[in-house]
Parts: structure tokens; C-alpha cells; sequence
């Protein structure tokens, strides 16, 4: 039987109505911003959000703890009769995924009938997304639990992810820039060029100047990775911190260059957009190599 849920956290950063129509499960990690905590199901809107950082307002992040994993799936497993699928964010930046595997380990020997198999996407934004959309295609397809979650496993290091970003501050005060990169990043206009590598760690890559350039290097970079799926890719998926008129030229720019016609395009969630800040814009697609 192809009786089985795909769950993932909210750092999937996939819209709203593609998690309704799919009956995926959500996994909350919760965000505070000017002293009040949000959640998947109790959310500031998006651009109030930015609008907020934009403003100097500086939230702050939290992972989800194995009871909540465990609530998120048991729900499941009693009120369906299903076995899970989870796609957790990355462990080189979270430890949600570590939550969702103990509270996995806890159900089984409780509902030694359910299988919950927990997969480290290493991947994060719409790179999660995009591996749960590919879960998702190949369960409407009629593949089983453990085939899907086999190509998962055998596929998610071909999932490439590439960003920019408009403000260094933010990297900065998440450890990923010094002070003085920062500072002097800033003050002529470098936009670093970012990717999130096989051990699922942000790493920065290189470093152009000016906006327009940077948006350029995300599509220059994508020439040089896509390699042998360049006829395999469907569709392309591109987060944005609140700046959809970027998220949409490298679109554009992708089309002009390669031909693709089918594009998810969303926002960064608060979850990430807390350490990228407004502007960020990120791109994803499978490729030979990260």
C-alpha cells in the first residue's frame, strides 16, 4: 500500500496552498521578533516581518524539540493510519532534524506497526521545498515509502542552492561574515555569492559588486553546475526576502538562457529570513555538484 505522509519543518519555505493541496504535514519552528513568539499556524505575515527588520527590529529563531516532532507525528499515525515521511532542514544548520529522528526512534517502539523514516534533506528554504516536491511527485507516481525515500537519499547532494544577499549585517551577526568584512562589504557594494555545501553548512563562494552582478553570478553559477540535469529539471524553484521584482529577473534570466518555463517562487520564511535579511534571493535546481 502506498499509505504514507510526507511531514517537514517549516523552514521548507513552500507556499501555503502547496502544503494544503499535497496533505503535507508541518513540522513548526518558531520565531520572535519585538517580544512575540509566531508559528506555522500563528504567523506574522511576511512583509510585516521584513518590514520589522528593516526598521532594526533583530529577531530570533528556535529549533523544534523532540516532543513537538513526536506530537506532529503521532497525530498522524492515530488520526490517519499512515506511516511518515519526514524531510527535516538541514542538521549542519538545525537541530530540528536530530528532534525529528529521536522523537521517530520514541514512536516506533510505541507503534511498532508505523514506519517513520527521517530523511537530513541538508538542504534549506526552497531547496527543502524542492525535495519535498520531489517526494511528493514521486508518491503521486505511485512509489513506495522506502522507494521514494531511496532517491531521496541517492539525489539530495544534486540539489544545488545558490543566494545572494543585499545587507551584510545579517550574515555578520550570524557568524557567517567578520565585522569587518561587513563593514567594508557595505560601504563599496559587495554582494557575496553563498551556497549551502554537502554537509548541509552555509559557505560563502565569492563576492561581486552590485545588486544587478550578484543576480547575474546566481544564473552564471548555474551554468557551470547544472550539467547532466540540465534536460532533467522540470521546474525551478526561487525564494526571495521580500523583493519578488529580483526573484523574478533571475526567473526571467533563467528562461532567456536555458528555456525552462515552470518556476515556484515564494517567500524566505521568517525562519531563515531572520539570518538573511531582506533582500536575500535564492535559487534552486538539481545539478551535477553543489
Amino acid at each position: 500500500m502506498n499509505n504514507f505522509i510526507i511531514t517537514t519543518d517549516t523552514t521548507s519555505d513552500l507556499p501555503a496552498a502547496y502544503v494544503e493541496q499535497h496533505q503535507i504535514g508541518t513540522l513548526s519552528l518558531t520565531y520572535t521578533i519585538n517580544d512575540t513568539t509566531y508559528s506555522w499556524e500563528h504567523p506574522l505575515p511576511v512583509k510585516e516581518f521584513y518590514d520589522c527588520m528593516r526598521q532594526g527590529s533583530l529577531p530570533t529563531t528556535s529549533q523544534a524539540n523532540p516532543e513537538e516532532a513526536a506530537a506532529v507525528f503521532e497525530k498522524i499515525i492515530n488520526e490517519q493510519n499512515a506511516d511518515i515521511l519526514h524531510i527535516a532542514f538541514s542538521s549542519g544548520l538545525s537541530g530540528s532534524y536530530n528532534s525529528a529522528r529521536l522523537a521517530a526512534e520514541e514512536l516506533s517502539e510505541k507503534y511498532p506497526d508505523r514506519k517513520i523514516i527521517v530523511i537530513d534533506s541538508l538542504c534549506a528554504s526552497l531547496g527543502e521545498g524542492l525535495l519535498v516536491h520531489k517526494a511528493v511527485t514521486l508518491k503521486e507516481q505511485g512509489h513506495t515509502l522506502e522507494e521514494t525515500a531511496d532517491w531521496l537519499e541517492s539525489n539530495k547532494l544534486h540539489l544545488v542552492h545558490n543566494f545572494t544577499v543585499n545587507d551584510l549585517f545579517h550574515l555578520y551577526r550570524g557568524g557567517r561574515v567578520s565585522k569587518t568584512a561587513a563593514f567594508l562589504g557595505t560601504m563599496i557594494s559587495l554582494k557575496p555569492l553563498l551556497h549551502v555545501d554537502d554537509e548541509g553548512h552555509l559557505i560563502p563562494l565569492s563576492k561581486v559588486r552590485g545588486r544587478k552582478k550578484s543576480l547575474i553570478a546566481l544564473v552564471d553559477a548555474m551554468e557551470k553546475q547544472i550539467g547532466s540535469w540540465r534536460d532533467k529539471n522540470d521546474i525551478i524553484f526561487i525564494s526571495h526576502g521580500d523583493c519578488i521584482e529580483d526573484a523574478q529577473y533571475v526567473a526571467d534570466l533563467i528562461k532567456d538562457r536555458f528555456g525552462y518555463e515552470s518556476f515556484l517562487i515564494n517567500h524566505v520564511g521568517p525562519t531563515i529570513g531572520a539570518h538573511t535579511g531582506p533582500g536575500v534571493v535564492a535559487l534552486f535546481y538539481m545539478g551535477d555538484y553543489r
